[in-house]
């Protein structure tokens, strides 16, 4: 299949990405604080086994780690899901994502404004964005980015700053009004995860249910046969 990079129209280069990595996909995001004294080397080691083809960076959060071990530890991420062909995204972090050769960065709607951060990585890397409503969904669309997040659908504790539950019904327009690759956020778990797979999501982002599992690499293969229907 033909490399995303190499496809500059914008329409063609999400249905690339829906087709090669959203469609029935299970996203993963690093959380060290919760993964139980692991290393998010390990973690992400063990979700790419599993064959996770999503991988986010998420560190901006932790006040511990300079940007010199978050680089470290990105250099060594990159070279595993280049290993596995999987898809290599970080949080917030344009010039870490540059300086790692990661395939994209994510931002959320009080980041730095969607086509700034496109001047900052170009044309060829991916550009995600959070959205929490259908005003937010309908302008990123008609912006430069490459999938959305929409959510948070359920309550969660896992980001203080989180907004208040969307629910199924934000879900519902994203599917039946946005032709745009798309993944669920927030609240997610094995126990709810079918209901989200009944209203047609595309992909669902799962962090705690995944990094703090004793078994991550067990949990990931559970939880792609279920998103794939097996």
């Amino acid at each position: 299949m033909k490399d995303f990079k190499t496809i500059k129209n914008k329409k063609d280069k999400r249905e690339l990405l829906k087709q090669k990595y959203f469609n029935s996909s299970i996203y993963c995001v690093t959380a060290e604080d919760f993964s139980n004294g692991r290393s998010n080397i390990e973690v992400v080691k063990s979700m790419l086994e599993a064959g996770i083809k999503i991988i986010q960076y998420r560190e901006k959060d932790n006040p511990n780690k300079y940007m010199r071990e978050k680089y470290n530890e990105c250099l060594k991420i990159r070279e595993l899901t280049n290993k596995y062909e999987a898809l290599f995204l970080i949080d917030d972090y344009a010039d870490l994502a540059l300086a790692v050769e990661a395939d994209g960065v994510h931002i959320g709607q009080k980041d730095m404004p969607i086509e700034a951060v496109r001047k900052v990585v170009g044309d060829d890397l991916i550009i995600g964005l959070s959205t929490t409503n259908e005003n937010e969904a309908l302008s990123a669309v008609n912006t430069s980015c490459d999938y959305i997040g929409i959510g948070p659908i359920f309550s969660t504790q896992t980001k203080p700053d989180a907004n208040t539950a969307t629910g199924i019904d934000y879900l519902d327009y994203v599917v039946k009004n946005l032709d745009i690759p798309f993944v669920c956020i927030g609240g997610i778990k094995l126990n709810n995860m079918d209901t989200l797979i009944e209203h047609k999501a595309m992909s669902l982002c799962m962090l705690t249910e995944i990094v703090s599992s004793e078994d991550i690499k067990a949990k990931c293969e559970l939880l792609i046969k279920k998103m794939k229907r097996l």
